[in-house]
């Protein structure tokens, strides 16, 4: 895979959450909300706040998907970054 983002964009991978609750409830896929955190994966040549390998949060809302081969990302405007984790 060979994405470059372009401006303040930023591609971001989907971190998947536990099928489970703390009290020991499954999830059922149909009912999990997609995640709203990532690692980013690629940044635009003008993006200096977040780098390659980070954790971040982003709108639930935010972002346009694409396919590149069989892996799901999210191609994010920095502005919807609301934070880097860790």
């Amino acid at each position: 895979m060979n994405f470059q983002p372009l401006g303040k964009r930023v591609l971001v991978k989907r971190v998947e959450e536990a099928n489970t609750t703390m009290s020991g409830i499954i999830i059922p896929d149909n009912a999990k909300e997609k995640p709203s955190r990532g690692e980013v994966v690629a940044v635009g040549k003008k993006v200096k706040d977040v780098e390659v390998g980070n954790q971040v949060l982003f709108g639930k809302y935010a972002g346009q998907e694409v396919s590149l081969g069989a892996d799901k990302y999210m191609v994010l405007d920095l502005a919807d970054v609301l934070g880097i984790i860790g």
